[in-house]
This record gives structure tokens, C-alpha cells and sequence, in this order.
């Protein structure tokens, strides 16, 4: 008796819930793909992709935490992850940044949403999942310049990661919490939080706190 291999799992993350809603049907009509986790934000972002361990990251780039911080750190964590930027935004800047910070694909939210499950079967076969208006722009960006490769940010650090706990703490610095409002909402002592800010401090390689959040917004430079 032929067993029906499972579809392939897919983490959505996009801080807008009538988007995550419209790409989760769009995902699982004809059985095509499951959503194995849909969240709003960076930190959960991670979290879920580290617990659930999909095929392919669905991750918007301007969520809370930005989306190119959780695509630098799932990439680190899960090398077999395909992961695939889903934005608005056609800015070449945005562009390159999420494919040094390890996306297969990078597509925009003006898309017919019928045509993402190709896309990202694409994506599973190797292929890349950019929009033809923008492969010009990644050809013009090699013809005639030394390509700018990844330089993650845990290059500074020897290789030391941020825990889950590590992200949740910086995603609410980034959001402008106090120390014990961040320990309230994570049931911490203060004493807990302000070690956990040195971690993250410690482990990004930047001065202070205000650096670390710049960090994780994705203003600084890789």
C-alpha cells in the first residue's frame, strides 16, 4: 500500500494577521503545504523555527525584530532551512541585504498569492524565488563589483548564539521596555533581565544595549 509523502512545512511570520491568514490559504489549498507556525514578530520567529523545524521560513522583513535578524539567525541555526523574504519593500538595499543574510528567495507582497506555493516548490528544488523585475539588479550588483558575501554577526562573537530567552529580552529592548516591565512580561527578576542584556551585549560584539537593539532593527551594517 503507497503511503502520500507529507507536504512540505512552512513558518510564516508577518506582524499583519489578515496577511498571515490570506498566505496560510493560499499555502494549504490542494494540500500543497502545511503551516507549521504562523507569529508576528522576529523573536517568535526563531523560537518557532527552532522548535518546529520547517522546510521553508516565510518571513516578512519589516516585522517587529526585523525580518532580517531572524533570517540571520535561523540560517545559523537551521542550514537545511530554505528561507524566503516576503515584503513590500523592491529597495535593492533590502534586496541584498536579505541574501547575505542567507534567503533562497525574496519575493514581494504585490504578488498573486496563487502563484506562492510554486514559488516556494521552487525554492525546494534548488531554485531561486525573485521576481524578474529584480534579477537585473543582483546581475548588475556582480557585473563590474566584488560581490559582497555574508559576514554574520557571529563572526564577532566566535561563534556564540543567542538563546531564545536572549532574543525574547531584545525584541522587547527593541519595543523601548524597562528593565522590569521586560521582567514582568517574561515572569524574571530584574537581576535576571540585566544579565541577559549583558549576554546579548556580549555576544553581538557592541557596546551597550542601544547598539545591540540598532543591531537587531537591521539599521547597522552586516
Amino acid at each position: 500500500m503507497s503511503t502520500k509523502s507529507a507536504s512540505p512545512r512552512v513558518l510564516i511570520a508577518d506582524d499583519h494577521a489578515p496577511s498571515r491568514d490570506d498566505i496560510q490559504r493560499a499555502l494549504e489549498r490542494n494540500q500543497r503545504f502545511s503551516v507549521c507556525a504562523s507569529v508576528a514578530d522576529a523573536a517568535r520567529a526563531i523560537q518557532a523555527a527552532v522548535w518546529e523545524r520547517p522546510d521553508v521560513c516565510l518571513l516578512d522583513i519589516r516585522m517587529p525584530g526585523g525580518g532580517l535578524a531572524a533570517a540571520w539567525e535561523i540560517a545559523a541555526r537551521l542550514p537545511r532551512a530554505k528561507i524566503v523574504m516576503l515584503t513590500v519593500s523592491d529597495d535593492d538595499a533590502d534586496l541584498f541585504a536579505a541574501l547575505r543574510a542567507g534567503a533562497h528567495g525574496y519575493l514581494l507582497k504585490t504578488m498573486n498569492l496563487r502563484r506562492l506555493p510554486d514559488a516556494l516548490e521552487g525554492v525546494l528544488s534548488g531554485e531561486a524565488a525573485i521576481p524578474r523585475t529584480l534579477v537585473a539588479h543582483v546581475l548588475e550588483q556582480f557585473r563590474g563589483h566584488e560581490p559582497r558575501w555574508r559576514q554574520p554577526v557571529a563572526d564577532r562573537s566566535r561563534g556564540q548564539r543567542l538563546t531564545s530567552r536572549e532574543w525574547e529580552v531584545l525584541a522587547l529592548l527593541a519595543e523601548q521596555r524597562s528593565t522590569s516591565e521586560i521582567a514582568l512580561q517574561l515572569m524574571l527578576s530584574t537581576v535576571a533581565v540585566r544579565v541577559h542584556i549583558a549576554a546579548i551585549v556580549r555576544k553581538l560584539g557592541v557596546p551597550d544595549r542601544a547598539a545591540a537593539i540598532d543591531l537587531f532593527r537591521g539599521r547597522a551594517e552586516a
